[in-house]
């Protein structure tokens, strides 16, 4: 078993080092950077003055040495403002709310704007990236780039939380039903539930839960359309609605594969077998078929947590969360490339380890797998 989780650690490292230079390289192309230039120094610069900008305010070096900064296994840059005063990277402003190599720009520039009681270059570190903690500065919400993402990583954590007690049972449930008994009518109830589920997408099915339970139209309002208040306060009225838009979505899937894997199962020689030694059909279901079909739901329910994050972002969006998805569309949206990068990161670190976890888990409950070969 250790070898094989220091193997799956290695890949995982190479692997999040590999996509979070991808991620790196996107959010840094040169239309991107002219668009930051054009918002700080003014929309009707000129090209020149968009290449000035862009090097005065440490863009202009190679992307792989601008990655190793930003990683922090290169120092940071350093370099003079218009008024000769130090700025870079790992410069700060005394009150630690801003960063110095921010954008030029007046007075009032805010946390964006060059030391005046700061440190002295001699006392900032040769190193401020990922690695160290800093994960940037964040334009839009004027806020460290790691504090707007855990404050978003939390109020999702919530939801995600409340959408896998409802969906997990839930799907187990109708896949076990299912499968018990193929070709029945229970089975095709259950599985034409389970398809229309697993088809209908988070917007149709959020839209209509809306328009149908929130709606003064039919006047059966029992919940609320804005999930807003429940970041502070979750209450049946104000999250019931994103938690099953997102549960509905995913439970198809589960429930599906669930009734596949039970559906095998109980033909298996061993499940004839104990029909045969007379022990009654809930005995073998609950004895010997259940624990064997779970293996592979184990698995689906694992990799389903990474692939409801995109079903977070059309949710958190509509319902006005202001959960780690809400955060991403607006990073994407106005081109917060430090946000963007952290946000991209905590999703990388997010599936690598769900996947991981999952590998691990289906190992430690598949006795037949050889865990000393991986």
């Amino acid at each position: 078993m250790l070898r094989l989780l220091l193997r799956r650690l290695g890949v995982l490292l190479g692997a999040a080092v590999a996509l979070t230079f991808v991620v790196f390289w996107l959010t840094n192309l040169p239309p991107n950077l002219e668009r930051i230039a054009r918002s700080e120094a003014g929309t009707r610069i000129s090209e020149a003055e968009v290449a000035g900008w862009l090097e005065r305010n440490g863009y202009g070096r190679p992307l792989l040495v601008r990655y190793g900064e930003w990683l922090g296994v290169l120092p940071g840059w350093v370099g003079m403002d218009g008024d000769g005063n130090p700025r870079g990277r790992c410069l700060r402003a005394g009150d630690g709310a801003g960063r110095d190599a921010g954008p030029e720009s007046g007075p009032e520039s805010g946390p964006e704007s060059g030391p005046e009681s700061g440190p002295e270059p001699a006392e900032a570190p040769a190193r401020c990236g990922l690695l160290q903690g800093d994960w940037g500065w964040s334009r839009v919400f004027q806020a460290e780039v790691r504090d707007v993402v855990a404050r978003g990583l939390g109020h999702t954590a919530k939801l995600m939380a409340w959408v896998l007690v409802v969906m997990v049972p839930s799907a187990l449930l109708l896949g076990v039903l299912a499968g018990m008994r193929e070709g029945s009518g229970l089975d095709r109830a259950l599985s034409g539930v389970a398809v229309l589920t697993a088809a209908t997408p988070e917007y149709v099915s959020g839209v209509v839960l809306v328009a149908v339970f929130a709606s003064s139209a039919t006047g059966l309002r029992w919940f609320n359309g804005s999930a807003t208040s429940a970041m502070e306060d979750a209450t049946l009225a104000n999250f019931t609605l994103p938690v099953l838009t997102i549960a509905l979505y995913g439970m198809g899937y589960v429930a599906r594969m669930t009734r596949a894997a039970m559906a095998e199962v109980m033909t298996a020689p061993y499940i004839r077998a104990a029909r045969l030694k007379g022990l009654s059909f809930r005995q073998v279901v609950l004895r010997h078929a259940l624990r064997n079909a779970l293996i592979a739901p184990f698995t689906v329910v694992m990799l389903q947590i990474p692939w409801l994050l995109n079903g977070v972002v059309i949710v958190e969006t509509l319902f006005n969360y202001k959960g780690f998805g809400w955060t991403l569309v607006e990073a994407a949206g106005n081109n917060d490339i430090d946000l963007l990068l952290g946000v991209s990161v905590v999703s990388v670190v997010v599936v690598l380890l769900t996947q991981m976890a999952s590998d691990l888990g289906y190992a430690l409950l598949n006795p037949r797998i050889r865990l000393g070969r991986g």
